[in-house]
């Protein structure tokens, strides 16, 4: 015969099962999972551009080296949406964009743009056609030479969602909307890539992880 005291402990421990015994929460995202270990490229090959500077490791940091477009594509396995990936950037030399990521989305894929058009436009290209300066996820923001940024984008079946040292700076509803890429070789950083225009870059801290199917609506 159960006592009160039982019926609780019961309750308690059925309650903690999902962690106790499953090591995270149901439908919990998950770890973060790097994509560079501070020491070499891995599945990471340079962006065959045109007119493309160095690619390279230095101090654990990866430096896209400061040619008309210079970037880096990975070459490993990627999920096509349901995923975040954040990472740390800097402009260490020139005047645009440093931080220019390519990923899928759904079927599709786009580019997010951070500090470009001179220096200053983030957002989307493409987005129904129209690049990060002219859809409406474009904004302005200054970018310090030198100093290192964090960014985070989340796409799941129904958003893309950014963020620039935890500050919100892009979320738009995917319904109705076509993402697409900025020009004629950004093809060739998919799936998943960086890039960076007439701008010395570097890259660190690269991770992703999946995120649950509950929170892909």
């Amino acid at each position: 015969m159960s006592t009160p005291q039982s019926g609780a402990l019961s309750f308690a421990l059925a309650c903690a099962a999902p962690v106790l015994f499953g090591g995270q929460p149901p439908n919990a995202p998950t770890p973060w999972m790097a994509l560079f270990d501070g020491k070499s490229l891995g599945q990471w090959k340079q962006t065959p551009f045109a007119g493309r500077g160095d690619v390279r490791v230095s101090d654990g940091v990866i430096l896209i080296g400061k040619g008309r477009t210079t970037g880096l594509t990975w070459t490993g396995e990627f999920p096509r949406s349901g995923y975040e990936i954040r990472f740390e950037a800097a402009r260490l030399d020139g005047k645009d964009f440093f931080a220019g990521i390519t990923f899928p989305a759904g079927d599709a894929y786009c580019s997010w743009i951070n500090g470009g058009w001179d220096g200053s436009v983030v957002g989307l290209s493409n987005l129904d056609g129209n690049d990060a300066s002219e859809n409406d996820s474009s904004t302005l923001r200054e970018f310090v030479q030198g100093r290192w940024y964090a960014f985070r984008l989340k796409v799941t079946q129904h958003r893309i969602q950014g963020w620039i040292d935890n500050e919100p700076v892009i979320d738009i509803a995917l319904a109705g909307r076509q993402p697409g890429l900025p020009f004629g070789e950004a093809d060739l950083s998919t799936p998943l890539g960086f890039s960076a225009y007439r701008t010395l870059a570097g890259l660190r801290k690269l991770e992703y992880r999946r995120l649950a199917a509950e929170t892909t609506q």
